[in-house]
């Protein structure tokens, strides 16, 4: 009895899979449930991963799930007006975005529409927001240095170009700012940047935009918005998309910047699709992939070999920590992945260093190769410096006797620590950082208080800007600081400061 059960269930099974529907089973689905973005979809059995899926002229959706008897489907736009029947109907498409010199300016969505009023924009070429990322033979060490204009990160922690470098720490403690100063400071050098929002205020975005048209910054800038007030899939797909724009410039033999910001709400968006797709979940409720997420966006940054153009692409994601703890989940993940972090520390920032640029926790691991040779010459002590400074002032605390020679120390480590010291948007030229640090290397530092240390820095710049530009040319040429610029500089420095302290003491 039960063999012939088997045979004639066999053959009803047969009979069905020779069933010929004219292709509708591959090419159109029906909506069997709908909430929270989330579509469950019966038929489509052709469909690929990723595949772009029209429901209505207007909304748009991505296969994420495909099970054995329904295909999962995040949906792109307005969720409310799908209902359950309702026909789905294939692309043959992977989710693409239009890429090219046309974005530049605007500001759009995840899925490259414009949001900022000023018209459409039509990209003459489209690409996939989801891409292999470069193969090791394609690929060449990082050595050119991408200056982000802040003094404390040039000299202590450099970035290259095709560099990953994570920015990292509590909220409002200046993560994004450190991302404009860098924009902000491409402006001139041939450097196409890509700021991504993800799950930011549209206030936040607005004021970003804002600073960036003040600065004259938005001529070579992308911005891709996804707010908080939007759908998990769209912030899901922000990052990607962004990538695919900037990779498109790499491709072609340009440097680029791409700004995350941040990847924690990209974590977040994910974990919520994920589980709206009913997908097993891990730890902290993350599903198991969620380091191959970031993995996969992070490793198409990349500094490519002159076979294939010498472009790069250089990441600055950024992690919002709580309560400074690094160690957390996506903390952890993401730092494994980027070739080193800029740790911003709380209490530092609460103090008023700014930036709060933590310089023991903080650690570029491409290190001078980023580097000018004048820019290694007056920065190859800093670190040491500073923690010798940092750890001998935690110990004097608790000692009213301290000797001579520690107090020396102790007194020059406060000067340094005001140098390094910067405004909000107030990048500063190679040359001008050099001849900052060059005072410190050659004891210029010493002869200030230490609430004179800034004013003369400032002064001092007006100065070389005003009458010794050729000094300044001459360090930013490629054979660093010679024994005949260095004396150079002394001498002009030491008239800078006779003017200055004459000055300040009429004040």
């Amino acid at each position: 009895m039960n063999q012939n059960l088997e045979a004639m269930l066999q053959k009803v099974k047969d009979e069905i899979r020779d069933l010929k529907l004219d292709g509708q089973l591959e090419e159109i689905g029906y909506v069997i449930s709908v909430g929270d973005g989330i579509a469950f979809l019966r038929g489509l059995q052709g469909v690929l991963s990723g595949e772009l899926l029209k429901f209505n002229e207007r909304t748009y959706g991505f296969a994420m799930n495909l099970e054995e008897n329904q295909v999962g489907v995040v949906i792109l736009g307005n969720a409310y007006v799908i209902k359950e029947g309702d026909p789905v109907y294939r692309t043959h498409h992977i989710v693409e975005i239009g890429v090219g010199d046309e974005l530049l300016g605007r500001v759009v969505d995840a899925l490259g529409r414009a949001i900022d009023g000023k018209g459409e924009i039509d990209c003459l070429e489209t690409r996939p927001i989801e891409k292999l990322a470069p193969g090791v033979m394609t690929r060449q060490s990082v050595h050119q240095p991408l200056q982000t204009g802040i003094k404390i990160i040039d000299a202590m922690i450099p970035i290259g170009k095709g560099q990953r470098e994570l920015i990292i720490g509590d909220r409002q403690t200046g993560k994004t700012s450190i991302a404009l100063n860098t924009i902000i400071n491409q402006k001139g050098k041939k450097v196409k940047c890509v700021y991504v929002a993800i799950g930011q205020k549209a206030s936040s975005v607005a004021q970003f935009v804002e600073k960036l048209r003040q600065h004259d910054a938005l001529d070579y800038t992308v911005i891709i918005s996804s707010a908080a007030n939007e759908l998990a899939p769209m912030q899901y797909i922000a990052p990607y998309a962004g990538c695919s724009i900037a990779e498109y410039w790499m491709e072609k033999g340009e440097d680029t910047l791409i700004v995350y910001d941040d990847l924690s709400k990209h974590a977040v968006a994910y974990r919520t699709i994920s589980l709206l797709l009913r997908r097993p979940s891990g730890r902290e409720a993350y599903p198991g992939d969620v380091f191959y997420l970031h993995s996969r966006l992070l490793e198409r940054s990349a500094k490519l070999n002159e076979h294939y153009g010498s472009g790069s692409m250089t990441a600055l994601p950024i992690i919002e920590t709580l309560s400074g703890d690094i160690s957390a989940y996506i903390p952890t993940n993401v730092i494994s992945i980027t070739d080193g972090q800029l740790f911003l520390n709380q209490d530092a920032f609460n103090a008023g260093r700014r930036p709060a640029v933590d310089s023991g926790l903080s650690v570029s691991r491409v290190g001078s190769a980023a580097q000018t040779k004048a820019m290694k010459q007056v920065s190859s002590s800093l670190k040491l410096e500073l923690a010798t400074y940092h750890d001998l002032q935690a110990f004097a605390q608790f000692s009213s006797d301290v000797d001579e020679e520690t107090m020396r120390v102790i007194e020059h480590g406060k000067r340094l620590s005001e140098l390094m010291k910067q405004g909000t948007n107030a990048a500063l030229p190679h040359a001008l950082i050099v001849l900052s640090l060059f005072m410190n290397k050659y004891g210029y530092l010493d002869r200030l208080d230490v609430t004179q240390v800034l004013p003369f820095e400032a002064y001092l710049h007006q100065a070389f800007l005003n009458d010794y530009g050729a000094l300044l040319e001459a360090i930013d040429g490629p054979g660093g600081l010679s024994d005949q610029l260095i004396e150079s500089l002394k001498q002009s420095i030491d008239l800078v400061l006779a003017d200055f302290l004459v000055l300040d003491n009429v004040k």
